[in-house]
């Protein structure tokens, strides 16, 4: 590990990931970005349990999102690219503390390679329809930071991999199978 504070670790771009079983995680850039932490919360979600691990060590990840899908967990991330967007970052996993497997780019079709101009921050599921979720971006303006904005997308899986294509009209009927 390049850093450890005696206090904790760095904690930027982050998200909250809450089980079905109720345990919440925190996943969060650390270590200047140089890697990825999933830190267990206490069952209040207010503190840590001192239960953490490292994920991707040197990978420059940052802007995690996870869900659980069939019973593995899916991150999406970018990488560390500044304000310019780049190809989103996937991974699978059959327990939340790893091993992660590396997977390949979920965005498919034009500008898949800028993860369509925006960058990973959150993976909703879809109350009330099995197995649905949506996935959140955000999409920088350095030039005019006031009009940062978000897409939303339907997150699908196909062969037991995330897959992201753009969609400039969608409902929730695209996310029933």
């Amino acid at each position: 590990m390049r850093k450890h504070f005696t206090e904790g670790q760095m904690s930027r771009d982050m998200t909250i990931f809450v089980d079905d079983d109720g345990k919440a995680y925190h996943i969060h850039s650390s270590e200047e970005n140089l890697s990825l932490h999933i830190s267990e919360l206490t069952d209040d979600y207010l503190s840590f349990t001192g239960k953490w691990i490292q994920v991707f060590p040197g990978g420059h990840n940052e802007a995690p999102a996870i869900c659980k899908y069939n019973g593995k967990y899916y991150m999406i991330t970018s990488g560390c690219t500044g304000w310019e967007p780049n190809a989103a970052r996937s991974a699978v996993a059959n327990s939340i503390w790893g091993p992660w497997e590396p997977l390949e780019n979920p965005c498919i079709g034009e500008e898949a390679q800028t993860t369509f101009r925006s960058q990973s921050t959150f993976i909703l599921k879809v109350e009330g329809i099995k197995d649905a979720y949506v996935f959140m971006a955000d999409r920088w303006t350095p030039k005019n930071p006031i009009d940062g904005r978000y897409i939303w997308l339907p997150l699908l899986f196909e062969n037991n991999k995330p897959v992201l294509t753009w969609h400039n009209q969608w409902n929730f009927g695209i996310l029933k199978k």
